[in-house]
């Protein structure tokens, strides 16, 4: 037993030994307002016991719960259901101690939510959005996500709201992280595009690098040359994750070629020809990665000049 729930257990224990002993010392006619104040201190004390008991559970069953997963994400869900789950019970409780008539109470309690939701419809929904999250999984703490006009690395998904390290946004480029935390309502899921671009499943996408070369250029040299260089950088790493990539497409009706190692397209341009090298590459990575092959690609054409040249002039 860990020493917070060991220590909310002992408060139980000493507001309920309280309970019992302080009310019977109080004269029993005592009012205040026109309530009994044994009474109502007897229930209040109890109340707290409870709670502090319910605590000290629900500290005891997380506890238990999150030493069998290591899995950051799997414990942040796990946190949220437990803690929501014991609130329910909690209040139940509460209600139960302080009054004979809880079940009419909870059912006024009841009446009250519905109407309160209907007056508070958008935090209705994003509760609704939050259960949809929990049970689909659209996304989860960690992943890289698109919602909405938002872009960026969730870190947290309350009740109510999932809050996001921006991605780009109008202050940086090329998938950098902006600094800013981006609040989105859990409702815009249930309305909104969601984009994942890291899912366990297969936490990657593929990314293109563009290179500009002149009309004069050994064009199946140039590919070659282009296809070599990012096949030495990541092609057996590559062709792993794509036969993992293949083996998820062949549970679904989605029929697809899917190329193992890194391809090179070739696009017309009004005054030069680009060469677009695909390759496979984890999101956070893409921009690294992107970095160091153009610094490579720039090289290996550099080292051949009389058959690879670049375009000049004002129109690229």
């Amino acid at each position: 037993m860990n020493r917070r729930a060991l220590a909310l257990l002992l408060a139980a224990l000493t507001y309920s030994a309280l309970a019992a002993l302080v009310p019977p010392a109080i004269d029993p006619s005592a009012e205040f307002a026109g309530v009994l104040v044994a009474s109502a201190l007897r229930n209040v004390l109890l109340a707290v016991a409870a709670l502090a008991a319910l605590a000290a559970a629900y500290a005891l069953v997380l506890d238990t719960l999150l030493s069998h997963t290591s899995d950051r994400r799997r414990q942040h869900r796990l946190r949220s259901i437990v803690r929501l789950a014991f609130l329910a019970v909690g209040t139940v409780l509460v209600l139960a101690v302080v009054t004979d008539q809880w079940l009419p109470a909870l059912v006024s309690l009841g009446v009250v939510g519905v109407a309160v939701s209907l007056s508070l419809q958008q935090p209705l929904l994003s509760l609704l959005g939050w259960v949809y999250i929990t049970t689909k999984q659209p996304y989860q703490v960690g992943d890289r996500v698109a919602i909405g006009d938002s872009k960026g690395d969730i870190v947290d998904v309350d009740y109510l709201v999932t809050t996001l390290w921006e991605i780009n946004g109008d202050l940086v480029s090329t998938n950098q992280h902006s600094g800013r935390h981006v609040t989105v309502p859990n409702s815009v899921v249930l309305s909104a595009h969601v984009t994942n671009y890291s899912r366990d499943e297969f936490p990657y996408v593929w990314n293109e690098l563009s290179i500009q070369v002149a009309y004069e250029t050994d064009l199946d040299f140039a590919r070659g040359r282009l296809q070599e260089v990012v096949d030495d950088y990541l092609g057996d790493e590559m062709a792993r994750n794509v036969a993992h990539y293949r083996e998820m497409l062949a549970e679904t009706p989605v029929e697809m070629e899917v190329n193992d190692r890194p391809t090179v397209n070739v696009a017309q341009k009004e005054s030069w020809v680009e060469l677009r090298a695909r390759y496979l590459v984890k999101p956070r990575a893409g921009t690294r990665v992107r970095n160091d092959l153009y610094a490579r690609v720039l090289d290996e054409f550099g080292d051949h000049p009389e058959r690879i040249a670049f375009p000049v002039g004002r129109n690229r």
